[in-house]
């Protein structure tokens, strides 16, 4: 994917200055249909009088808009932050950090992904079953029933499994299905790029479509069991991450 120049404006404009800034949702996820918004994610370094007060202020900074003509949705995290979600089994974060789709990036955001590796455990198993579960109710609610949260279904349960069995983040559908090999995904993906006429399921569908699901959240189930990932991050990370703040807030010498 090119990165629209747009977005890079955009970035500057944000009122910290950023430790990095990616693409998240469906652009990053591989099924972006004509009417996708841009969701844009970041870490931000904030000032000590933002911090160093009783209340922590901006810790958070998020804007849902039109700017520079794109529907954006951008959401960006204070160092802090991000870094005790990285020490979480929080898969959100991972994908944000290690998002291939950069718009802003700096020398710490490369060596904050190589203290991140130590951040990725065997228990973030946990967030893609959670995350797929809700996915799956919401599909199950709609009426009718749209293809987007079935993918996002199938999206987040095949990122599980390979990330416990690689311990490598992997968010685009189109990549993993290079493994998985699911014929079911490039039709349904197909309907999602050509836009709402198409973005909708029979019942008739339904019950593979719930065969698939349980079938692959034993499968997630077993890449759990199996994995030599750790099962905390040690000692070493949280103190590499805890340094690597302490350079960002002193700034640049």
């Amino acid at each position: 994917m090119t990165i629209d120049p747009r977005l890079q404006t955009i970035v500057k404009a944000q009122p910290y200055p950023l430790l990095f800034a990616s693409i998240s949702g469906a652009h990053l996820y591989g099924f972006p249909s004509p009417d996708s918004d841009f969701d844009l994610r970041g870490v931000h370094i904030l000032p000590l009088e933002k911090f160093g007060g009783l209340d922590i202020q901006d810790e958070t900074v998020q804007d849902s808009r039109i700017m520079e003509g794109l529907d954006m949705d951008i959401v960006s995290h204070d160092a802090c932050k991000f870094f005790k979600l990285l020490l979480k089994k929080n898969g959100y974060v991972l994908e944000q950090l290690y998002s291939p789709l950069i718009v802003y990036t700096t020398q710490q955001h490369a060596e904050l992904k190589v203290i991140a590796e130590g951040c990725i455990t065997r228990h973030h198993s946990h967030h893609y079953f959670g995350f797929s579960e809700t996915q799956w109710n919401l599909f199950l609610k709609e009426s009718p029933r749209r293809v987007k949260p079935l993918l996002y279904v199938y999206r987040v349960l095949l990122t599980g499994i390979h990330l416990m069995r690689s311990g490598r983040i992997e968010a685009d559908l189109n990549i993993l299905n290079e493994d998985f090999r699911l014929q079911q995904i490039p039709e349904l993906i197909s309907r999602k790029l050509a836009g709402p006429e198409q973005s909708t399921l029979n019942d008739s569908d339904i019950t593979f479509h719930e065969k698939e699901y349980l079938r692959l959240r034993i499968e997630l189930e077993n890449a759990h069991q199996a994995s030599t990932l750790r099962e905390t991050p040690d000692d070493l990370t949280r103190e590499s991450l805890n340094q690597l703040l302490l350079r960002l807030r002193k700034g640049p010498k």
